[in-house]
Parts: C-alpha cells; sequence; structure tokens
C-alpha cells in the first residue's frame, strides 16, 4: 500500500515514519509512503499557499491551486481523502475497508481551512478524526496511517493479533497482564494462572462485555451479542441516571384546537403505555395532572385496577407499571413531591412540538448525571404558554426538521425517554 501524504509540513512526519510497527513496515516495503509538497505547485517567489478569506474573517485559507496541482500528480485510482471535521469520524470498519486500498491520498489542511473549490474539483472522501479540533490534518493522517497499516499482511507479528483487539469485534478488548505475578499487592486473575482454556476465554469475553458496558455502552448497539452475553450484561450493577429521570402527563393549562386555555380529559392508552414506558426505562416516578376531581377518581380507580384489584392478578407486569403513577392536581405538586423525595428541586423541562426549543437531548442526558430532571408532556394541542415560561428549558421537539410534527404523545413521551435513556444510562 502507498500514502501519498498532500502536507505543507512534510517534516512533521520523519520521526512517525522511522520508527515501531510503521517503521518497519516501510523498510520492509509493506507500506511505501511520499510526501507531496504544494508549495512546489506555486507560481511566485515566495512559494505562496495560503491568503486572506474573501467575506472577511480570521486566520488565512489554503489556496486551490497549490493543492489543486498536487492532487493532479496522484496515480490513477487513487483514492483520495480530505481530512476535515466535516467527515465521517474514523472507525474501524473505515479502517478495514481502507486496507483493500492500493494507492491512498491524505490531503492535510491548515490555517482556518482550504478553498472550498477544491472540493469541487476533486472527488474525496471526507474523513475526520474525531469531534475536536487540531491545528492540522497531519495528526489525523499519521492516525489513519496507522490503523490502516495494520490489516496488511505481514505488518503485525501475529496476524491474530489484529482480530482479537478493541474494536474488531464490536466491543472493548478485555484487560492484560504480565509478569511479576503480584505487583503492590495486585495480583494476576487465577483464571488466566489456571490453563482452562475454556474458562479464560469466558473471563476475557466478560471482561470485554463489562468493560464496553462501563466505558462506551453505545458500542453495544452495534456488537453481536449471544444470548449469554446478554443474560450477563443484565447481572452487571451500574449506576442509573434514568432514577433521576421523572416524568408527568398534565392536563390543564394545555391548549386546545383553537388556540385557548383549556382542560381535557384522561385517556386509557396514555395512562397505561406512559406508564410501561416508565417503567422499561427505570424512571424515578410517572405523575399525572389533573385539577378535576372526578377525573382524579377515574385515574385512581384505575390505577387501583390494575394494582390491588383483580387486574394485577392476571397482569403482574402492568400492575407494576401502574404502581409508578401519582395523582396530582397540578404542575407544582408533582414539583413538590419530587422535591420531598430528592431534597433537591427538579429541572423542569417543557416540551412542545412547535418552536426550536433551548435545549438538547445530550444537554437533559447530561443534567440527569447528578440532578433530577422531570419532562412535562402537555396534552390536547399542547402546554399552554404559562406553562413553558415557568419551565427551565423548552426540550427541542422529537422531529424538529420534519414539516408534520403531530405525535400522539405517548409516542412522543417513548420517543424522548428512549433517547434519554436507552438501554445504557
Amino acid at each position: 500500500m502507498h500514502f501519498h501524504i498532500i502536507t505543507i509540513l512534510p517534516e512533521f512526519f520523519e520521526s512517525p515514519l522511522s520508527c515501531g510497527l510503521l517503521g518497519k513496515a516501510l523498510e520492509k516495503k509493506i507500506v511505501e509512503t511520499s510526501i507531496i509538497f504544494p508549495r512546489d505547485f506555486t507560481k511566485d517567489r515566495h512559494s505562496t499557499v495560503d491568503d486572506r478569506p474573501y467575506g472577511g474573517g480570521p486566520g488565512m485559507v489554503m489556496m486551490v491551486d497549490p493543492l489543486y496541482q498536487a492532487v493532479k500528480t496522484l496515480p490513477q485510482g487513487c483514492r483520495k481523502i480530505l481530512l476535515t471535521p466535516k467527515g465521517k469520524p474514523f472507525n474501524h470498519e473505515t479502517a478495514v475497508r481502507l486496507s483493500q486500498e492500493k494507492d491512498i491520498a491524505l490531503v492535510c489542511g491548515r490555517y482556518e481551512g482550504i478553498d472550498a473549490r477544491l472540493e469541487d474539483l476533486c472527488d474525496f472522501e471526507h474523513i475526520s478524526a474525531g469531534d475536536f479540533v487540531l491545528n492540522g490534518g497531519e495528526s489525523a493522517a499519521l492516525c489513519l496511517m496507522e490503523s490502516v497499516s495494520r490489516f496488511l499482511p505481514g505488518f503485525m507479528g501475529k496476524e491474530e493479533s489484529v482480530g482479537d483487539e478493541s474494536f474488531s469485534k464490536g466491543l472493548l478488548e478485555y484487560p492484560h497482564y504480565t509478569r511479576p505475578e503480584n505487583y503492590e499487592n495486585h495480583s494476576v486473575p487465577q483464571v488466566l494462572l489456571s490453563g482452562n482454556h475454556g474458562k479464560i476465554a469466558q473471563w476475557k469475553r466478560e471482561c470485554s462485555l463489562q468493560s464496553t458496558l462501563k466505558f462506551r455502552p453505545e458500542l453495544l448497539d452495534e456488537a453481536d451479542l449471544s444470548a449469554e452475553d446478554i443474560s450477563f450484561l443484565k447481572q452487571i450493577e451500574r449506576p442509573r441516571p434514568s432514577r433521576n429521570l421523572y416524568i408527568t402527563l398534565v392536563h390543564w393549562p394545555v391548549m386546545n384546537k383553537k388556540g385557548k386555555e383549556g382542560t381535557t380529559s384522561l385517556t386509557n392508552l396514555d395512562i397505561h403505555d406512559i406508564a410501561r414506558v416508565s417503567e422499561t426505562f427505570g424512571l424515578g416516578g410517572y405523575y399525572i395532572c389533573t385539577p378535576l376531581k372526578d377525573q382524579q377518581i377515574l385515574a385512581e380507580r384505575l390505577v387501583s385496577h390494575w394494582t390491588a384489584g383483580p387486574g394485577g392478578k392476571g397482569n403482574p407486569d402492568r400492575a407494576m407499571a401502574l404502581s409508578t403513577i401519582q395523582i396530582c392536581s397540578y404542575l407544582e405538586e408533582a414539583v413538590q413531591k419530587i422535591q420531598e423525595q430528592t431534597g433537591i428541586k427538579p429541572h423542569i423541562v417543557a416540551t412542545s412540538a412547535s418552536g426550536p426549543g433551548d435545549t438538547t437531548f445530550g444537554s437533559i442526558r447530561r443534567k440527569l448525571q447528578s440532578h433530577p430532571v422531570l419532562i412535562v408532556l402537555g396534552t390536547g394541542y399542547g402546554l399552554s404558554q404559562s406553562v413553558l415560561s415557568r419551565a427551565d428549558e423548552i426540550l427541542r421537539p422529537v422531529s424538529y426538521l420534519s414539516s408534520f410534527n403531530h405525535l400522539s404523545v405517548r409516542s412522543a413521551a417513548s420517543i424522548l425517554i428512549d433517547r434519554l435513556i436507552g438501554d445504557y444510562y
């Protein structure tokens, strides 16, 4: 494989390409590299490769012509990669795919960026090293080169090492140990000294699962998990910020279809379905707010039927879900109950299908790590302005880019709770 590196800092690569496995691969011709210097394609005596941006702004922009002339020297069929923050994050699957290429060009930007016309003129694959800022693309290029090269025959000392590393099976790697057997009263796990290869393999798998759940739980969404893996994961105790999440369904004051404040009646499906979602994701509680006495009596009768009456005997799972429900007259009552339970006033987050909102799911998820959060759902045609104005924040709509955003409240509740909690939070 040949890496063609287009950079204005060729010296950046001198040390990394002369040491370690990458240096050995270059000696053995498993990997080849060439530096293409954009200044060699300039036409002025100063070899200028950057200029001030049109429209103003800080910094300088890399000029299109030196880079375009550099790209034109690449061999036919070369995979051209532009290292840029807008690219898809580089990952294990991308490394495996790129390892099948014969020639790869890596275009390293600098300054404030590259003249956008280069992308119009060239067929680039856009790749990012991650969601952080670098001074240029050179560091990202080195990461890509090393990761891709590891899949080339002969690069690793043992070929099986590649298939037994972090991410190769969608999981983080298990911990490793070597001599001495005991260090500072910390011993190597006995199973690794047992000689029982079946138990060792099981230990490695379980450690990978446990480490992935703890440090990178989102990887489990794509991992190939067996029934035994899932059973093991369920048994692991872990912090559950979901206990800090509370939800309330408000029936007054809400908007009617004429745009006026009013009160809505309880809906059986809303009561049942949101309770089931709350129990599934392990929420701290589910509050139904209605000031109407007849509706409160109806709700209590329905809940009692399933939790203490004949319904629960025939369907204990439904009884468990509905036991999370508390009936309140007003939103303020639900807030007070949560404060009494947790010792902290909950952070109130209202929901609305209209407007941009002023907070995101990620922001609320971070808040849940240390603070109770109450999600306020509205019935009818949504929460009234008086409720929205009393909230600490308004959550961005579930489908804010859609021109049709009219989900039932129970559907919206399911989606937003899943986005906030998922299986791992």
